[in-house]
């Protein structure tokens, strides 16, 4: 029968001249989008950039790295995603120990990508905390509770997708009906 076993990092700590030992404090990070360029979506993208700030700065063993945040941008793919690229970057360089994000669908629509990022920055000890869905991927559970959620905000975002082309798709279709009777065919 397997075992299961638990890594518990070293505390990161540092050593002053006096030998006196002090803890090394956290590189954090936060990730924000918005998907739109609503206003709606921008107080929403606003609020989000001062919340991470304001708490990773409130917070002594923290040190505020940066604030990544992405506007009026879907999340279903990276190649868009500036700020998401950069903040991976500065995963890969060493520069975050932590990524505090709102949600995984803030974070990745897409399953894929999603459990990548997250397996990719697991391996280099860098934990993601999803807010809203109470993760931490450095959990054991993290992983289980992620692929299944995240497959959820996959499925969301098409189904708006979806929602959004129907309703496009409608309207033409109204419109079109609208013309055909101030304008109708002549008769050949």
């Amino acid at each position: 029968m397997a075992r299961n076993i638990t890594v518990i990092p070293a505390k990161q700590t540092m050593t002053t001249e006096s030998g006196q030992q002090i803890a090394k404090k956290k590189k954090v990070a936060a990730y924000c989008r918005v998907s739109t360029d609503q206003e709606e979506q921008l107080s929403s993208y606003e609020n989000q950039v001062r919340y991470y700030t304001e708490m990773i700065e409130k917070n002594p063993e923290y040190d505020l790295v940066d604030i990544y945040a992405d506007e009026g941008i879907s999340g279903t793919n990276t190649k868009k995603r500036e700020e998401f690229k950069r903040m991976i970057d500065d995963c890969r360089a060493g520069r975050i120990d932590l990524i505090i994000t709102k949600s995984i669908s803030r974070f990745a629509r897409n399953t894929l990508d999603c459990l990548n990022y997250v397996r990719e920055l697991k391996e280099k000890g860098i934990a993601i905390i999803f807010e809203k869905e109470n993760i931490n991927t450095m959990d054991a559970k993290g992983e289980v509770l992620l692929t299944i959620l995240s497959s959820l905000a996959q499925d969301e975002s098409r189904s708006i997708s979806e929602n959004s082309a129907w309703g496009i798709r409608r309207r033409f279709v109204g419109d079109l009906s609208r013309e055909l009777i101030r304008f109708p065919p002549s008769d050949f």
